[in-house]
């Protein structure tokens, strides 16, 4: 067979027809590129994975060596490192438990009790692994598990820790401990399941689009409970819309009305309103304090769980509401007392972070500085005038900074979070046509945020003050007034902070 040169006019007609044929594929491969798209499954953004690891680490920071420095500096020399103790060994408990079940009851479906606590498939890290992922708060972003279960243990660290302050250079460290443990199972982890458990954004979107794309009205009818049933399996007061972006229930209102309960039920300190019981180191509790501050930047805009826009808001919010708050109290204080102190600005840089916490991505810049500006003043007449009068030993003020200044934030949230006063405006995935944009009603909001700051006291302070009851009866709460005047830095750990 002989093969023929194709001419000019043969090449042409050769080049056409392989045009055509590549269109013909061009064009299949686009229909079905939809369709890959669709199904293809959202991959973790490197950027995302990086931030939320620096974040991880920042609020581990917070912990120790800042509130382990932070209240250490304001205790007497001989229970310093009796302080310092606790707050390491908390966070070295509660990483261990939460690794075994905390994480399972925090953030896993509950079936018949998913609206009040999780239930045990990831107990032991079941199923979580390298390739596995978190939903965040945006359609098609997620984060790798391990970095959401990382980050959310370094908040469950922090908030038993915080307690300690309230009765601190008074409890046996045996107490402590069985008190933490007691205390992150039964309150903390089923409170973070109410506020933090709720649906996957992209869930609820599917779900919304397969309601709007219901032909008949069976199918509607069945595409309606899917729906429910989706919007449905998240903690209660998630589900009854309450707003706390980073922890203003969760942790503050959480951990000081615990505080309070221990504070009162233990009793004051052997010596209290008659003896000196000065910081025995505003050093200390100075680098504690910015050591906070530099942290608290991965407790807040890292609860965006993603780096974008949002998380640069979280940024600036807390450093805003912080140096009003800081600045705030050092006046306030000046002019109440006639000189402004190292403790008073270090406290108020406090609590303008407690009360930014639950609005951060959700307020406006303005909104959170003026909240920052409000809580010092509120949280000053807590810790002095209010102290005094009902004569309650909070040796540390956990419950006049932490507690008192989540409400603020709390509340403040359900007001700042309003469109017109520069917040972001409400959330509402099933929203599939406005960008998720969903309706603000002050009246509606502000029940929520109530409904969350009551429940968290009522749970918290009611389950707190019948764990200490438990642990005094087991193992008793308090040293002998010997050993308290002793300090409990050689009583209870056979060592000093300081050897002169």
């Amino acid at each position: 067979m002989t093969f023929k040169r194709p001419t000019s006019a043969g090449w042409v007609t050769l080049a056409i027809a392989g045009l055509c044929v590549a269109g013909l594929a061009d064009m299949a491969f686009a229909e079905d590129a939809p369709a890959a798209a669709a199904a293809a499954a959202p991959v973790p953004n490197k950027g995302d994975v990086a931030w939320m690891l620096v974040s991880s680490a920042l609020v581990l920071m917070m912990s120790v060596p800042g509130l382990a420095l932070f209240y250490g500096g304001l205790v007497r020399t001989k229970n310093m490192a009796s302080v310092l103790t606790q707050v390491f060994a908390i966070v070295a408990m509660v990483g261990v438990v939460w690794t075994l079940y905390g994480y399972s009851l925090a953030f896993t479906d509950g079936g018949s009790m998913t609206s009040w606590i999780g239930g045990f498939g990831k107990a032991f890290l079941k199923g979580v692994d390298a390739n596995s992922t978190a939903a965040t708060f945006s359609n098609g972003v997620v984060i790798p598990e391990l970095a959401y279960f990382v980050f959310q243990m370094t908040f469950a660290m922090i908030t038993p820790a915080l307690i300690v302050g309230a009765f601190a250079e008074r409890i046996k460290f045996s107490a402590v401990m069985l008190f933490v443990l007691l205390w992150v199972t039964f309150i903390y982890f089923p409170i973070a399941h109410w506020v933090w458990y709720i649906a996957a954004p992209d869930d609820v979107a599917a779900a919304a689009k397969a309601l709007a794309a219901a032909g008949d009205a069976a199918a509607k009818t069945a595409a309606q409970a899917k729906l429910d049933e989706v919007t449905g399996a998240v903690g209660w007061l998630a589900g009854a819309g309450a707003l706390d972006f980073a922890g203003g229930t969760v942790v503050h209102i959480n951990a000081g009305i615990a505080g309070l309960v221990g504070a009162v039920l233990i009793g004051k300190r052997t010596g209290y309103g008659k003896e000196l019981m000065a910081p025995h180191s505003l050093t200390m509790t100075m680098i504690g304090a910015a050591l906070l501050w530099v942290g608290w930047f991965g407790f807040n805009a890292g609860s965006n769980l993603e780096s974008n826009g949002v998380t640069a808001l979280a940024f600036v919010n807390t450093m805003v509401a912080t140096a009003g708050a800081a600045l705030s109290w050092l006046l306030c204080e000046w002019a109440v007392k006639g000189k402004p102190s190292l403790l008073g600005i270090c406290s108020g840089a406090v609590a303008g972070l407690v009360a930014v916490t639950p609005a951060s991505g959700l307020a406006g810049p303005i909104g959170a500085l003026v909240l920052g500006l409000i809580v010092s003043p509120v949280c000053l007449f807590f810790v002095s005038t209010v102290k005094n009068a009902l004569g309650y030993d909070d040796a540390l003020d956990v419950f006049g900074v932490h507690c008192i200044g989540g409400i603020i934030g709390a509340l403040g949230t359900g007001i700042l979070v309003n469109p017109a006063l520069g917040g972001v405006g409400i959330t509402d995935y099933t929203n599939i046509t406005g960008n998720n944009a969903g309706t603000y009603d002050f009246a509606t909001q502000m029940l929520a945020q109530i409904k969350a700051v009551v429940a968290t006291l009522v749970w918290s302070g009611v389950g707190s003050a019948i764990l200490y009851k438990v642990v005094d009866v087991v193992i008793g709460l308090r040293p002998t007034v010997e050993q308290e005047r002793e300090g409990l830095d050689i009583t209870d750990h056979g060592e000093r902070a300081y050897n002169y």
